[in-house]
């Protein structure tokens, strides 16, 4: 079966290269706001899939491990990838839609809430600021409908 790239599939080499990353997260309800850094690399699997690897130091001094899939659909007609990471044993996965400007793309996925007694609607939401500096803005639905950002990270491109 052979399918030709589509142009959202040329979106993902925007994010193709060697990124340093500083992300600011908040870890809980009334725990204060923590700082981590890592190294990200990301490469296209073909044309159609970016691979992102991430290594750096969490909130707790141990080093984590991700990896990031992001794809275009055509039949589905929207963005799908997956995320894991060492520190957690849940695989993440995303359904996704660029924005009006073509800059912004939002990964949405189903995962735990913060209590551990339900499940919530996250938004990982990625912006491309320029070659070489893009944003990652995290956020999650509350229980009463308005969403709180628990994370920012910026990436500074390393190497393309």
């Amino acid at each position: 079966m052979h399918t030709d790239p589509a142009p959202e599939h040329a979106w993902l080499r925007h994010l193709i290269g060697r990124w340093r990353y500083t992300a600011d997260c908040l870890m809980g309800p009334d725990q204060p706001r923590q700082t981590f850094t890592g190294i990200e690399t990301a490469r296209m699997l073909g044309d159609f899939w970016l691979i992102a690897e991430g290594e750096g130091e969490m909130p707790d001094g141990d080093t984590g491990r991700s990896l990031l899939t992001i794809g275009f659909d055509p039949a589905r007609g929207g963005y799908t990838g997956t995320w894991v990471g060492s520190m957690m044993t849940r695989l993440w996965v995303y359904e996704g839609r660029m924005d009006e400007s073509g800059r912004e793309l939002t990964l949405a996925a189903e995962g735990p809430d913060f209590s551990g007694t339900g499940m919530a609607l996250y938004h990982d939401i990625h912006r491309i600021e320029s070659e070489d500096r893009r944003l990652v803005v995290s956020k999650v639905r509350m229980p009463d409908g308005s969403w709180q950002e628990f994370m920012t990270a910026v990436y500074t491109r390393i190497t393309a």
